[in-house]
């Protein structure tokens, strides 16, 4: 989390990265006030492709022909910004006049309320009724989110991203408790009155299906990898280095750039996209089937020990940070990475524009690229984890009334409007002249006060088309950024879980911070690696045996 909003600029973008936190963020529990579960409750698995019947229609829509097409899940990448911009919606959506309460994340300063806020004014004018937003610190939206559901005082739009609404236990009972149903509104040609959320994909609104009812409006994904390994390619440039493309050269790539007497060490955080070079399973937080038919664990393969002790052997010899080793968590990843005293670091794609935005006007050389992913062992391809689920989920709130809920699908249905309107340009750069300028290429580029007053508000609530679209702050983004993701989607590694919808059994939740914690012990050399063994055995003791029923049940089930 891990798309790219095409045309945002600076800190507009600091959120991104922290959609690529994958298993890492699924693998702690969280707990809902209110909403808690008992300890052993067995979770529910749910065949998604069993409810087409409360689907919207899909009806794509497309304004501006891409200049380079993404290999699906990827967005298409356009190169150019279109001169002449189309009015998509015709109609005012709103008529009330009565405030719709939203509640939406953002990972940086809280932009002023919308009586202080020009491009709020702006935006809410051409709905033709306000949005009032409650912006909440993207860092600690968890609790505000499980706050707000145990309360059961939910605004009449609630962003909830999908990584914390994955972990929060028996979240389909608050669904149905304080969100209105949304089939009756949406299913089949129904959505013909909303085209714009009917051009969102059967496969991101399947994962919008709680009970066999259509629950909420899918934020699509544009690009469905959680991590890349990221280089500062200026730095490894004027040193004489190339981007590792084996696992010996990044060895040999942090023996060769840490220089602590310069205050440079080559990594930060690496271990997931170590993971991967070595052919760790992702799927579901790290499970795969095995040869005999049954299930194993990332913790119990030989792939996983083997990246283990690679990344055990960077921290022991100094090769890492040591903001980062001595660090519970991964410290201040992005500004080391920033300031050249890390050269190489995990995060997720979608951070990569707004920092290589936000960094080139403070250091016009700065270039970070992903590294090629590849195989460790060198046998066979490597693995690529990743999924297509949606991002965000928002939920209109329950009781509103049949006009109500028309008037806030059409607010939804004019913010969803796709790259190449008048709609999409407006929510994503406001007024010219005060939220953002014209480039000598025709491309937006965001002002101070735009910085200032925009925070993704509408685009937090909903998704839309997905598309990379190249601006003036980030030369050649477009290219890189297709031509990686192209060749990576090559090796996105098959989920055998695809198109189920799962809750977790609570004991399996539960167990896996804990666990997380102990292994980040083990990597900053405060355990021992033989201590694997028993950590692992604490895990299945914990609920890791209950979840590899429970994952193991869901595939019978559903007759995989």
């Amino acid at each position: 989390m891990n798309p790219s909003l095409a045309g945002a600029a600076a800190n507009r973008r600091q959120f991104l990265g922290l959609l690529g936190l994958g298993a890492t963020a699924m693998a702690g529990a969280g707990l809902l006030a209110g909403c808690s579960r008992p300890a052993g409750t067995s979770g529910t698995a749910t065949n998604v492709d069993a409810i087409s019947a409360v689907l919207p229609k899909y009806q794509p829509v497309e304004l501006v022909t891409p200049d380079i097409a993404g290999v699906r899940p990827i967005a298409d990448g356009y190169l150019k910004y279109p001169a002449e911009l189309v009015k998509a919606v015709t109609e005012t959506p709103g008529n009330s006049d009565e405030p719709i309460s939203a509640m939406t994340p953002w990972w940086g300063p809280t932009p002023p309320g919308r009586d202080r806020n020009a491009y709020l004014q702006a935006v809410n004018e051409q709905l033709g009724v306000p949005v009032d937003f409650s912006v909440q610190d993207g860092n600690t939206y968890a609790d505000k989110l499980s706050a707000t559901l145990g309360a059961r005082d939910v605004p009449d739009l609630l962003c909830a991203p999908n990584w914390e609404i994955d972990k929060i236990p028996r979240f389909s009972d608050a669904v149905s408790t304080l969100f209105e149903d949304l089939t009756d509104h949406l299913a089949g040609d129904a959505a013909s009155a909303y085209p714009h959320l009917a051009s969102f994909t059967t496969g991101a609104w399947q994962y919008a299906v709680w009970g066999g009812r259509l629950a909420a409006v899918p934020w699509p994904t544009d690009n469905p990898f959680p991590y890349a390994l990221f280089y500062r390619k200026d730095l490894t440039d004027a040193a004489g280095a190339q981007a590792p493309a084996n696992i010996e050269e990044l060895y040999e790539f942090g023996k060769a750039l840490t220089d602590p007497g310069r205050n440079v060490w080559a990594f930060g955080s690496v271990f997931n996209m170590v993971q991967m070079f070595y052919g760790v399973p992702g799927s579901q937080g790290g499970w795969r089937q095995t040869d005999g038919g049954g299930l194993e664990f990332k913790y119990e393969t030989e792939e996983y020990r083997a990246a283990l002790e690679f990344t055990t052997k960077l921290f022991a010899e100094g090769l890492v940070h040591p903001d980062i080793a001595e660090s519970r968590g991964s410290a201040d990843a992005k500004q080391l990475f920033n300031s050249g005293r890390t050269l190489c670091y995990e995060d997720g794609v979608g951070a990569w524009r707004g920092m290589y935005s936000e960094q080139r006007q403070i250091t016009p050389t700065f270039d970070m690229r992903p590294v090629p992913i590849f195989s460790a062992t060198g046998d066979g391809d490597p693995i690529a984890w990743g999924e297509e689920k949606p991002i965000f989920y928002t939920f209109v709130k329950k009781g509103l009334g049949k006009e109500r809920t028309e008037e806030i699908l059409r607010v939804l249905n004019w913010c969803a409007a796709p790259f190449g309107s008048q709609e999409y340009h407006l929510r994503q750069y406001g007024v010219a002249g005060q939220h953002h300028t014209v480039s000598a290429d025709g491309s937006p580029e965001v002002t101070e006060l735009g910085r200032q007053e925009m925070a993704d508000q509408y685009t937090f609530l909903v998704g839309r088309y997905p598309a990379i679209v190249q601006t003036a702050d980030v030369p050649g983004f477009v290219e890189k950024l297709l031509a990686y993701s192209n060749e990576t989607v090559k090796y996105l590694e098959p989920n055998p879980w695809a198109g189920i919808k799962l809750e977790f059994p609570a004991n399996y939740s539960r167990v896996g911070q804990p666990t997380e914690d102990k292994i980040l012990d083990v990597l900053r050399g405060r355990r021992p690696t033989s201590d694997l063994e028993q950590i692992v055995s604490e895990w299945r003791s914990g609920g890791g045996d209950e979840g590899r029923d429970f994952f193991a049940k869901a595939l019978e089930d559903n007759g995989r």
